[in-house]
């Protein structure tokens, strides 16, 4: 199946500490595009965003952040050019096979940072927590709270960073059977169709951007000094954690692509 599900990102547009906010997805987010293929049902707490041969869909944030935690529970289920952007992305597969988990990092419009990881469970039996630690000194890609990748801001020797733009939150689910699956080899079997994603537990520990400025204050305030988001620090078992994840699932690193780099890896891979 080559569907493609952007399972979340933060996505910067044209953008009060918001603690442990945690509400309505009536209340959150806007379903954007599809044609009603986007749902808010059970009170406001489920959203499910469906794909057929006519259309995908998708919703974004109301709010835009600038540094924080985001979660998302996500389930699949069968049945600007400068901008910034941190990507969780789901590549669709053939029946049997582990799904990809793709992960990238844009600044100032440029990505060409992948990483993919096969998942050590089915995500489309249960509901998962993907989540995104967002501050000026790191960002953590986790799922289950397990962390998968860690990419640290290295604008000490020329890597841009994304910490000046606000991002919103956006996720779409859509056909990219052209590439996603090997290289657009695999082509959607619509037989199966619709194809559904659903989402729950919106969570938000994160600055908001409103009119030009911070809830959190300035960027060099100590609200971004490493007491905040405690849960954000990588202590001893979160790093063995993140070892593991890389040396047992993740199959693609950019950083080791000399066929891509054949000059060398990025500056920020060494």
């Amino acid at each position: 199946m080559g569907l493609f599900c952007n399972g979340f990102s933060l996505f910067v547009v044209v953008c009060s500490m918001a603690v442990a906010a945690s509400g309505s997805f009536y209340q959150d987010f806007d379903l954007t595009w599809g044609d009603r293929r986007a749902k808010i049902f059970n009170g406001g707490q489920l959203l499910s965003l469906s794909l057929d041969k006519v259309s995908g869909s998708g919703f974004q944030s109301k709010k835009e952040y600038l540094f924080g935690r985001i979660d998302m529970q996500l389930k699949l289920s069968s049945q600007g050019p400068a901008h910034d952007e941190i990507d969780f992305e789901f590549l669709g597969n053939l029946s049997g096979d582990p799904y990809i988990l793709h992960t990238n990092v844009f600044t100032q419009g440029k990505g060409n940072r992948e990483q993919q990881f096969y998942l050590w469970f089915d995500p489309t039996r249960n509901f998962h927590t993907y989540s995104i630690i967002w501050k000026p000194q790191h960002i953590i890609f986790l799922v289950d709270n397990i962390p998968i990748r860690v990419f640290k801001n290295a604008e000490s020797i020329g890597v841009p960073f994304p910490k000046s733009q606000p991002m919103r939150i956006y996720s779409s689910l859509w056909n990219a059977d052209d590439w996603a699956t090997r290289g657009g080899l695999v082509k959607t079997d619509w037989t199966k169709a619709p194809f559904t994603a659903y989402y729950r537990n919106f969570r938000a520990s994160a600055c908001t951007w409103s009119y030009g400025a911070s809830s959190c204050g300035s960027q060099s305030s100590s609200a971004f000094s490493d007491g905040a988001w405690t849960t954000s620090e990588l202590d001893a078992p979160g790093r063995r954690r993140l070892r593991w994840v890389q040396k047992y699932f993740m199959i693609y690193n950019y950083c080791t692509d000399l066929k891509r780099f054949p000059q060398g890896p990025p500056p920020e891979c060494k």
